[in-house]
């Protein structure tokens, strides 16, 4: 496939190539995204102004694999202070997964917990290809992979919405 010619045909510039570049950006796009959603259905100021200062990260660790690197050290340890942060507030913390549950936004976030893991396996992808990967993209998308189920579980425990442990059949507990 090619670009016809027709600006109004072209949803993005990358989009008919074939390396794993633009599938990156495009999930990025889509995290970036979600955030907003999740943005827009929380109530909670501190979590509120927790992702209003993340979400343009998002858009920098998209733009980060074609152009300048836009995810610095800070940006990984200040989300490390965040989610360290927001998983002291869990009072049951020693669930180590649960059964993703909760409504509207909590939902939101659990579907950029797991589209974050996406972004780090397309990174996997990216750096097949032969692309260098800068070393902050693969830390700060698994670190958001855990921040955003630390939100998740602060965001039910305030709405008392009760979240069942899982406990897999497949695996040994390492307990």
């Amino acid at each position: 496939m090619k670009f016809s010619g027709n600006i109004d045909e072209l949803a993005y510039p990358f989009i008919f190539e074939e390396s794993p570049l633009c599938d990156f950006e495009i999930l990025t796009d889509e995290l970036c995204t979600l955030v907003g959603l999740a943005l827009t259905n929380i109530d909670n100021s501190e979590i509120k102004a927790s992702l209003e200062s993340l979400q343009p990260k998002v858009f920098h660790l998209n733009g980060s694999i074609r152009g300048k690197n836009g995810i610095f050290e800070q940006d990984i340890q200040d989300l490390t202070h965040e989610y360290h942060h927001f998983r002291a507030i869990v009072e049951d913390d020693a669930k180590r997964f649960v059964l993703p549950r909760g409504t509207g936004p909590v939902i939101t976030l659990h579907q950029c917990r797991s589209l974050s893991k996406k972004v780090v396996r397309q990174l996997v992808l990216v750096e097949k290809f032969g692309k260098k990967v800068p070393e902050t993209l693969p830390r700060f998308a698994n670190l958001l992979v855990n921040y955003f189920f630390a939100l998740t579980r602060v965001l039910n425990q305030e709405m008392g919405i009760e979240e069942p442990e899982y406990n897999s059949i497949n695996y040994p507990n390492k307990r």
